[in-house]
């Protein structure tokens, strides 16, 4: 079977299938990922510019295409399709119009004589690894920035979403980007090490697993090259006593089912006050149930498939390993009869640490709800993870939560929100969830080199 393979995750059908590249091409690919970076490091800033403009455009003039192709290929519900659509095209707006701010050269203030001065350069070509969950998004927040900056990219997708990846690569060549800035690479796990290893390539990001990130990580730095790992997240969602209780639990619903609960920054683990636990429960579960299964390609669907049989395989032995062990279940919990990775939304409580749901990201529309005495419990049960991407506090008194918000430990909150991502905002986290930042001023600065000028007169 071809490496990369595209599946209606809907039906189980196999659509296309697309052979890995031959050593000799992917070799190939990083001379001319090299070659292009000589020339585009050195193209005017207001060229780049253009180009991220119409790059934006051109995702905008193809939204109904692109999200009808993820609908078909990953299982993403038209509707929340399309909004993703407009945030790539906003992020690669952002950059266009206020990423030339960023690269303004930086006088310092010294204390000996002359001057210095902080210039911000490109560092060449870039691997960049991107999962299928956000097949455009996550591509976007990698390749916006480094094309501003002037690096040339080297895009290694999914090999469940090859489609998408093509398309990507289609609307930027259409754009007018110059043959070797933006190349897509059907590469295998080792052509992928023998890229970073290359010593044309300078840098690799990666969006994915803990376990990709570990392997990853570690051949980037055997090679002294940088990279950014965004990683997994268990997120947590705090309810404290004096929550608008209806409102955190439809907030809570929505960022733990969107996307079929496939997202890194999903609030997987939501901790409740126990003043407030009978109406949170009543109101998450009356919210969860609201959360349908349907068809993706049709604009009423809220909740899809998931990507993959075996994603939905590995989310039921997670469920069925804590229920049998003593979790409750509350909804859900059952994978439905039929064609296709469907699994519906579920709410589960009494997940103990014994059971591997209190430990292990749960990459699906499942909802572990935890009962606590108080602030303090919760703060503790959050930070009692490996993981440490996103979380949310909801709470009345607003200074109180901030208290609460700034004991997590965390790369992102949001206090009365979930986190949602944003072209100006950053985004990563600690722990086993990764690291670097992506997007805004921090997410230009990954694959910078950031070269003092010092002139003694």
């Amino acid at each position: 079977m071809s490496k990369y393979v595209s599946v209606d995750p809907a039906t189980g059908a196999v659509v296309k299938e697309f052979d890995s590249m031959t050593d000799s091409e992917v070799d190939a690919a990083v001379e001319a990922a090299h070659s292009a970076y000589l020339s585009w490091r050195h193209a005017d800033l207001g060229a780049r510019t253009a180009l991220l403009q119409r790059i934006a455009d051109q995702y905008r003039e193809h939204s109904d295409d692109l999200a009808a192709l993820m609908a078909a290929e990953m299982g993403k519900p038209v509707t929340q399709a399309r909004g993703e659509i407009a945030l790539v095209a906003s992020i690669f707006e952002y950059y266009a119009t206020t990423g030339p701010d960023f690269l303004v050269e930086e006088q310092l203030d010294i204390a000996g004589q002359g001057s210095a001065t902080v210039v911000t350069e490109p560092i060449g070509a870039l691997v960049g690894i991107m999962p299928w969950n956000y097949p455009h998004y996550q591509v976007a927040r990698f390749v916006a920035p480094n094309l501003l900056l002037g690096n040339t990219i080297l895009l290694k997708h999914a090999s469940n979403c090859p489609q998408q990846a093509l398309r990507i690569a289609d609307l930027i060549s259409a754009a007018g980007a110059p043959v070797g800035v933006y190349q897509n690479v059907f590469a295998t796990n080792d052509q992928v090490a023998q890229m970073i290893a290359h010593p044309a390539v300078q840098g690799v990001s990666l969006t994915g697993s803990e376990r990709a990130g570990q392997a990853v990580g570690s051949v980037a730095g055997a090679h002294m090259k940088k990279c950014v790992l965004e990683l997994g997240g268990s997120d947590p969602f705090i309810v404290l006593a004096d929550a608008d209780v209806p409102s955190a639990a439809r907030e809570a619903a929505t960022g733990r089912f969107a996307n079929a609960g496939q997202a890194c920054t999903s609030s997987k683990r939501i901790l409740i006050e126990d003043e407030v636990w009978d109406e949170f429960l009543e109101e998450f579960v009356a919210q969860a149930r609201q959360w349908t299964l349907g068809d993706p390609s049709s604009a009423d669907t809220r909740l899809g498939p998931m990507a993959s049989v075996a994603g939905r395989a590995d989310l039921e032995e997670q469920v069925q390993d804590a229920v049998g062990k003593g979790a409750e279940v509350h909804l859900g919990g059952t994978v439905p009869d039929g064609p296709g990775a469907y699994y519906p939304a579920t709410v589960l409580s009494g997940v103990e640490p014994t059971m591997r749901a209190y430990r292990e990201e749960l990459f699906g529309p499942v909802a572990v709800l935890y009962r606590v005495a108080s602030a303090e419990q919760a703060i503790a049960v959050a930070n009692d993870s490996p993981f440490g991407l996103g979380a949310a506090v909801f709470g009345g008194d607003e200074a109180r939560a901030r208290e609460v918000a700034d004991r997590l430990e965390v790369g992102m909150v949001g206090i009365n929100t979930t986190v949602k991502s944003a072209p100006d905002l950053p985004f990563g986290g600690v722990k086993a969830s990764g690291v670097g930042r992506e997007l805004g001023r921090f997410g230009l600065d990954e694959f910078a080199n950031k070269k003092l000028v010092r002139k003694l007169r």
